[in-house]
């Protein structure tokens, strides 16, 4: 080996290189609406490519701590076929294509993060990211919508900040600006438990996402904050509950939120009424019948793998021409995998998150630090902010859903007990390799 080449494989394999490819990584992802609208899709694209390839030469130089088998969860290695063989009945092959390497990517950057940093290290890389992009949306709402009083048009923001919302800030629309600050506040509030980040830090954050969720007016930030709340308190009562009670207590709460769903379903329409998003779920309503009415011609395997919809493609054009809207998305992940996968492809996308949330549950009640608490609480956000966008079927919603549903896999999966039949160890890293 050259002494050129072992330097660059030092430098892959480092633990700066590691911190500065996840930073770098979640600022792009995060970053992505922005870079678009400044930049261009092709920038956006040749960015991710670019990481990639880097985030490949890492986990290459890295191999010798990875197991084929822990690699990526077998159910999300499914899902990613078959969005991949919907190519084949597609209504348009090329952009499904185009759409799946968009998939892909995100997943691929999801997986490399997930295998070069633990669970506290990308928490406080999530946290400093938020930290900053956050900080930047307050800055340009607050310079457009108080010091210049005009809307900055490129990047979508409004300027209404003076008259109280709702903001957009860098991420295109209040309900992702919503859906970003409640993320940020499950783990700038992980953070300060933990005590990765001091008070000075941690309190400020928990404000600032506080107050941008506040001023995104975004229906769904209510939804989603109780939601996490009624979950955070529930997974304390268990982490302390005795070991011999437990068992009783997961099935006591796994039925009572059964219970809770139904009944938050028939009463549906006086939680909308409460909410004051009334004329918001009247369009959502519309839009799904007519979205059902095309699913139900292609049931099992769907239209094609397209992720956000490409407007003057069948079956998305018919959609919009009855509901006499220009929709880019289904405002609900299921419904939107269920179009464009069927059935099927619906199957395995709630296997991804649902074992995720089990797994990483069951390692949170019994764990003691508190940082094993954050993939669940963020897996329960994407799960009910799904309901109400298709956040997670791309972007940074994919993202992190990719990358929690890793992390549950790497605490608690069948693979850990193949590997240790095999090795007797969990793989580590090479001599002279650092995490």
């Amino acid at each position: 080996m050259t002494a050129a080449r072992r330097t660059l494989t030092q430098m892959l394999a480092s633990a700066e290189m590691a911190r500065a490819f996840t930073l770098t990584v979640l600022l792009a992802v995060f970053s992505s609406f922005a870079i678009v609208r400044m930049s261009g899709m092709a920038t956006l694209s040749t960015i991710i490519v670019v990481l990639c390839v880097i985030g490949l030469a890492i986990l290459f130089v890295r191999r010798e701590e990875l197991s084929l088998l822990r690699i990526a969860p077998t159910s999300l290695v499914a899902f990613l076929l078959w969005t991949l063989a919907s190519t084949f009945w597609s209504t348009e092959a090329g952009d499904t294509l185009r759409g799946w390497a968009a998939l892909f990517g995100f997943a691929f950057l999801a997986v490399t993060v997930g295998h070069i940093r633990d669970t506290l290290q990308t928490v406080r890389a999530l946290g400093d990211t938020l930290r900053v992009l956050l900080g930047i949306s307050l800055g340009l709402e607050i310079f457009s919508g108080i010091l210049i009083d005009t809307p900055i048009r490129v990047l979508g923001i409004q300027g209404n900040l003076a008259i109280g919302g709702p903001v957009q800030g860098i991420f295109g629309s209040r309900n992702m600006l919503g859906f970003i600050a409640v993320i940020a506040l499950v783990t700038f509030v992980i953070e300060r438990r933990s005590q990765s980040v001091s008070n000075t830090v941690a309190i400020p954050s928990i404000a600032l996402a506080g107050m941008l969720a506040l001023f995104s007016a975004s229906p769904t930030v209510i939804v989603l904050a109780l939601a996490v709340g009624i979950a955070t308190a529930a997974l304390a009562v268990v982490r302390h509950a005795r070991p011999e009670r437990r068992s009783a207590l997961q099935w006591t709460m796994g039925a009572a939120v059964v219970a809770a769903l139904t009944i938050s379903f028939v009463l549906r329409h006086r939680i909308i009424a409460w909410l004051d998003a009334g004329s918001d779920f009247s369009t959502r309503a519309d839009l799904w019948n007519a979205l059902l009415d095309q699913w139900a011609r292609r049931p099992v395997h769907g239209w094609g793998w397209f992720g956000p919809w490409q407007t003057d493609e069948f079956p998305f054009n018919a959609i919009n021409y009855f509901t006499r809207d220009q929709h880019r998305t289904a405002l609900n992940a299921y419904f939107d995998t269920l179009l464009q996968v069927g059935a099927v492809g619906f199957a395995l996308i709630v296997l991804v998150g649902g074992i995720a949330l089990v797994r990483s549950w069951l390692v949170a009640s019994v764990r003691r630090s508190v940082v094993y608490a954050w993939t669940p609480l963020l897996l329960v956000t994407l799960g009910v902010e799904s309901m109400f966008e298709s956040f997670t079927l791309s972007g940074a919603g994919w993202f992190l859903l990719v990358l929690c549903a890793l992390r549950a896999g790497q605490s608690r999966s069948w693979r850990e007990n193949i590997d240790a039949a095999h090795t007797g160890t969990i793989p580590t890293l090479p001599p002279g390799v650092t995490s």
